[in-house]
């Protein structure tokens, strides 16, 4: 109604203005014939020379007028015409967007365009029309009802200017046609936002990641066309906050495919053990969103918004990012380099690093810019908090190893803990697993320092950690107050190292010192074997000066002697030495075949010579306490680790143990 009425009232002031320029028209003729008279009654009449030259002016003025009328009425035809185009759109733009995108928007634009064009229009006639309605005011020929219909025509065109003003308001045409393209645009995405089957993508690993990026094509299209409209008008931020809320919730969605929830325990549930699977599966995890969902994201992102505005979809990706849970897989590898430090916290940082380099490639691609700079000085700061850390731990070993030297040794002689687990640690270390992070981690960390890196300064620092673990050795061996189980705990040692052959650790320190070992293992096994078993065996040989003399005979009270010292003597080296381990299954194998091997034929032997006596002599046959078979049986009990006994424990201890040996480390690197 209120359309139809101002086209009324513009039609009345269109007709107006006509009248009103034939009118002047007919004044400025008449104002001609007026001039030409006067100009012939000059002579006649000077004294109105002044009057004439007056009504000359007013000529000159009413043609001026003329001239401003049309042009007022040329400005007022333009008004119409781009009025009833702004009616004709209005008319498409109550429709649904959806039915026809491409022609909805196009009529946007049309329609921005004619009320821009319609503002400069009424703007133009206006000003003309001023110009025509104080000249007015000011002569005395022209009536009320002109200048009334002057004023009219003046507010039509001033309520017609401000249209284009009021269609962009909240409620106006304009607005409201926005209002249903962000709606487009909202329903466009959710509808084309599917989770990413992130755990379906697990076994790509490690590869470029081959999923297809979504909303591209003709789809692409049609945001970049509704996103073009908005940013036109300033509404490019409302745009930029549907895209980053339906893109992060479908990038939530696309991590709740993947069990995360390593991520929310507190930083005391997460023992030394526990965290190692957790960070393996941190570092898969992280590799997925990094590499498949943030990629995508990034991808999608720079097709939809780059060429609107560089610095607009890297808002919009950088925000994406943080609503896709980056921050909390940054904030688990804090949580890692902040626990105290241990040897296997050192390992864990290697596998962080070792993560954290893989994607440093990916991380300078997809975090550019001031909008990512968040996200970027936390990963700086975690890489920082990973080399120190990582750094001063293995710069400690060595002297972790010093400060065990006071503790006891392993009271049944075997291989102590923190020797087995020193040669597994830098057995790890030096595996292609950890060697080439851990070469690149020093490195890093010197350039730091401003110091160089020299060639070797790993094999150099595991070299001095195994020179310290031999020392201890030597400490501790003295530490036994019984030599015999000293012997043997150097034997399980130096077997121990022998061991290492074939392994990385074996392999850095070489053949002589590998033979080296063998050596000293065979050398305390023979000091082992004389000082402990070498001398129950002349118990049982009878001296050749009786076997010899003219009698020959040996009686029972001899015997019964000799038994009763072998029984005495077996039993108090098996009670002993029952408690007693060699770690290796072939060393003590060996040590046993000896034993039997030096003790069984010469006690068989000894029952054949003399079982006649033994037989008819009950008084002597009750001190037989072992066959040969069941002292055999008895030898080959000796030596076996607990661990094996125990049985289905096995594993638990082991852990218990290596928990153990960790957490003196722990202390120590405290005291240092």
């Amino acid at each position: 109604m209120v359309d139809m009425e101002s086209t009324e009232n513009l039609e009345a002031a269109r007709k107006f203005l006509t009248t009103s320029l034939e009118t002047s028209s007919a004044i400025a003729s008449a104002l001609d014939e007026s001039g030409s008279r006067l100009e012939l009654l000059n002579q006649r009449c000077l004294s109105m020379q002044a009057s004439l030259r007056f009504i000359s002016m007013q000529k000159c003025s009413f043609v001026n007028i003329g001239q401003g009328i049309d042009s007022v009425l040329c400005s007022a035809a333009a008004v119409l015409k781009v009025f009833d185009s702004v009616h004709q759109l209005q008319h498409s733009l109550l429709t649904d967007p959806s039915s026809d995108l491409c022609t909805y928007v196009t009529n946007t634009k049309k329609l921005e365009e004619a009320l821009k064009l319609l503002t400069d229009n009424c703007r133009l006639a206006i000003g003309w029309l001023q110009g025509v309605f104080e000249f007015s005011q000011d002569k005395a020929i022209t009536n009320e009802v002109y200048l009334l219909n002057v004023k009219r025509c003046l507010r039509i065109l001033q309520e017609l200017q401000v249209m284009e003003k009021r269609a962009r308001l909240d409620g106006g045409l304009l607005s409201a046609s926005f209002d249903k393209l962000e709606m487009v645009f909202h329903r466009l995405l959710i509808a084309n936002s599917m989770p990413l089957p992130l755990v379906s993508l697990t076994s790509h690993i490690g590869q470029q990641a081959s999923v297809s990026t979504p909303l591209l094509g003709s789809l692409t299209g049609k945001l970049h066309a509704i996103i073009e409209r908005l940013n036109a008008n300033e509404r490019l931020d409302k745009c930029q906050s549907i895209y980053v809320e339906v893109r992060g919730i479908n990038a939530r969605r696309s991590l709740k495919t993947l069990d995360l929830s390593y991520l929310e325990f507190p930083a005391a549930e997460l023992d030394a053990q526990g965290i190692e699977s957790y960070i393996d599966q941190w570092g898969s995890h992280l590799e997925l969103v990094v590499k498949h969902l943030l990629e995508i994201e990034y991808r999608l992102t720079t097709n939809v918004f780059e060429k609107i505005d560089p610095e607009a979809w890297m808002g919009c990706f950088a925000k994406i990012a943080l609503e896709s849970g980056i921050l909390s897989f940054i904030r688990f590898g804090r949580i890692v380099t902040e626990r105290k430090n241990e040897p296997f916290k050192l390992l864990n940082l290697l596998d962080i690093f070792r993560v954290l380099n893989g994607l440093r490639q990916k991380f300078n691609q997809l975090f550019r810019g001031e909008a990512c700079e968040e996200i970027r000085a936390l990963i700086k700061d975690l890489v920082n908090k990973v080399v120190n850390g990582a750094s001063e731990i293995f710069w400690q070993l060595p002297a972790q190893v010093k400060l065990q030297r006071p503790s006891s040794p392993p009271p049944d002689g075997s291989v102590p803990k923190l020797v087995s687990f020193v040669t597994d640690y830098c057995n790890k270390l030096l595996d292609d697993t950890y060697r080439p992070h851990l070469t690149q981690v020093l490195e890093i960390h010197l350039s730091w320092r401003k110091e160089a890196y020299e060639e070797g300064i790993v094999f150099t620092q595991i070299y001095n950690i195994i020179k310290e673990v031999a020392v201890n050795l030597d400490a501790w061996s003295k530490a036994y107050e019984d030599i015999t189980l000293s012997y043997l705990f150097m034997m399980n040692n130096h077997c121990h190292f022998h061991n290492l052959r074939g392994t990385v650790l074996g392999n850095m320190m070489g053949d002589s010192w590998l033979r080296a070992h063998e050596q000293y293992k065979d050398y305390y096994a023979a000091l082992y074997l004389g000082n402990s078993w070498g001398k129950l065996l002349p118990i049982l040989l009878v001296p050749k000066d009786i076997l010899s003399s003219s009698d020959g005979i040996v009686t029972s009270q001899d015997l019964a002697k000799r038994l009763n010292a072998f029984n005495l003597a077996f039993d108090e080296r098996y009670k002993k030495q029952s408690n007693w381990v060699i770690s290796d299954e072939i060393l003590r194998e060996n040590v046993c075949k000896h034993l039997v091997e030096g003790i069984i034929p010469i006690y068989r032997a000894y029952e054949k010579n003399y079982s006649l006596s033994i037989e008819n002599d009950g008084k002597v046959a009750k001190h037989i306490k072992y066959t040969a078979q069941s002292l055999e049986n008895r030898i080959r009990s000796l030596f076996q680790p607990k661990l094996r006994k125990q049985g289905s424990i096995k594993q638990e201890n082991l852990i218990s143990k290596i928990k153990e040996v960790s957490n003196q480390f722990r202390l120590t690197l405290a005291a240092l």
